[in-house]
């Protein structure tokens, strides 16, 4: 038998070794994205490889533009993302949280307890704030909306400009908001952005309709449109070329003058086609001819070209149309209608802007700078979201901590009902969940433990779960009075994803890393072995 032994070139890590270790890289993680939470967290400069620079307060696009090795740290990233794709929020929260609650059941693990015991604590505790998030939650009106939206973008560019992207924000979600199956849904897709260097971030803007950086194709197309019918092209309007490299000898000029009018001629059919369905605008994914142009034009109808085709599928949504290869395939059933077509000059450059039944609009995120536009089109994308949420879920939390702070004191009047040692589980899942407000009187300059201390002091005195931290005050403020909400979907997302991370490193007890042989880099071995190319 070989003496080979098993696992050689593996290096492993077990035990409580491998779990302090995993617990280390989340604490790390987490460190990297502490100071970012809540309205005075700071803001982050991150650099990539090729020296460009990005200044953000986003938590997960700290966390996904920073170039990470372990795969605990992996797992925490996927689990703020899927926050992410999911509310458009709390993506800090939910590795702040896992981070605390790892730390916590480390020490339980030190004292004696079990991993699985913890596990199945953290999971009581789970169940139990999700049961008890309903007494603590309340109906959404329109202005809770516009407060909720202002809260997400807590701490991100100043307050004015806050102010402007959630209006805009919660307007978009009422253009795009439609019922479906007796159930109401808002698309953010169906909001398009734009961007434009140079005005000041104050002249960003909302425009009702799908607004497009095109041109018409010919000055003579009429500018403004009444409601009438569009088509879709993923193909063009222009002459054909050959598929292959074919060389053609022409002899006689007749021949080449035939086939040049019978080119023409399929154009003008196409023409005469959209004629007969009756289509007002056009816009194709290709090119369209230019002797075509005065064709079109004499015919009423305005076109456009090289339109992309994502915008395509945008507008074919809003006009209820069918995105069609050729005009030749066209049916009336593949035609689409709108309410008003228009074309505006913005700066130097020409915009057409489309309004349909579907709804539908447009954001405008300008800024002195592309990093400055960046983040506002960042901040508005995470208003949307929670706004869109917001109309398929209208239901509030008290913000500032204030709701972590009465799920942690119910959370241990619950744990001292539960024998054994979960209950040991149970009050460090509270503990965690206090770190939040503690981490934000920490990043407004205020002394954590005293802070958390006084609003738990109040909550409990005067029976009133709204009271948190107004870190723009510095003091104990009922939240709701004050417009510092936050959806219910948020901290119950953030529970639940950071409390699946915590338990899956937790029943982690053994970690195999596959020795890397030291390699060359292919280009210098060419070198040494004579077979690389000479560039001279």
């Amino acid at each position: 038998m070989s003496d080979t032994t098993i696992l050689d070139e593996t290096d492993r890590t077990t035990g409580r070794d491998a779990l302090r270790k995993n617990i280390q890289a989340a604490i790390a993680l987490a460190g990297a994205v502490r100071s970012t939470l809540g309205p005075k967290g700071l803001d982050k400069l991150l650099v990539d490889d090729e020296g460009r620079s990005m200044v953000t307060n986003d938590g997960i696009t700290v966390l996904e533009s920073a170039k990470v090795e372990h795969p605990i740290a992996h797992m925490l990233i996927a689990s703020s993302a899927a926050q992410d794709q999911s509310v458009r929020d709390g993506t800090t929260t939910t590795v702040l949280l896992a981070s605390e609650w790892l730390q916590n059941a480390w020490h339980l693990v030190v004292q004696g307890v079990h991993p699985a015991t913890i596990a199945r604590g953290f999971r009581m505790a789970e169940s139990f704030c999700k049961e008890h998030l309903d007494e603590l939650s309340f109906e959404a009106t329109k202005n809770d909306i516009e407060a909720a939206t202002m809260t997400s973008l807590s701490g991100k560019l100043h307050q004015k400009i806050q102010s402007i992207i959630s209006a805009c924000a919660v307007e978009a979600a009422d253009a795009v908001v439609m019922e479906s199956n007796g159930s109401v849904v808002a698309d953010p897709t169906r909001v398009k952005v734009i961007t434009r260097s140079g005005p000041a971030v104050e002249d960003s803007k909302l425009i009702t309709g799908l607004a497009l950086p095109k041109k018409r194709a010919h000055v003579e197309m009429p500018s403004s449109l009444p409601p009438g019918n569009i088509l879709l092209v993923d193909g063009g309007l222009e002459l054909r070329s050959l598929s292959t490299d074919v060389h053609l000898n022409v002899t006689s000029t007749s021949a080449l003058k035939s086939f040049q009018d019978a080119e023409q001629q399929r154009l003008l059919d196409q023409v005469k086609m959209l004629v007969d369905l009756e289509i007002k605008l056009l816009a194709c994914r290709e090119g369209i001819d230019d002797s075509m142009h005065a064709y079109l034009a004499d015919a009423g109808i305005k076109a456009f070209r090289r339109v992309a085709k994502s915008d395509l599928e945008l507008l074919a949504r809003g006009c209820g149309a069918r995105l069609v290869p050729t005009i030749h395939q066209a049916k009336q059933a593949d035609v689409g209608v709108f309410i008003s077509s228009r074309c505006e000059r913005w700066g130097d450059v020409d915009h057409w802007i489309l309004e349909t039944d579907e709804g539908g609009a447009t954001f405008v995120a300008s800024g002195s700078t592309d990093a400055v536009v960046g983040e506002v089109e960042r901040c508005f994308a995470d208003a949307l979201g929670v706004a869109c949420r917001l109309k398929e879920h209208p239901k509030l939390i008290p913000g500032g901590g204030a709701t972590y702070i009465a799920l942690a004191r119910r959370l241990r009047r619950y744990a001292e009902t539960v024998p054994g040692r979960e209950q040991l589980a149970i009050e460090a899942f509270a503990d965690g969940l206090e770190s939040i407000p503690r981490i934000l009187a920490e990043n407004a300059g205020m002394d954590p433990i005293d802070t958390l201390l006084q609003i738990v002091s109040i909550q409990t005195k005067d029976e009133d779960d709204t009271i948190g931290l107004n870190a723009i005050t510095r003091q104990p403020e009922n939240m709701r009075t004050s417009r510092v909400v936050e959806p219910v979907r948020v901290l119950e997302q953030a529970i639940c994803g950071a409390n699946e991370a915590t338990i899956a490193i937790l029943r982690i007890d053994d970690v195999l890393w596959a020795k890397q042989e030291i390699g060359v880099p292919d280009d210098v071995q060419a070198n040494l072995d004579g077979t690389a190319p000479d560039r001279r």
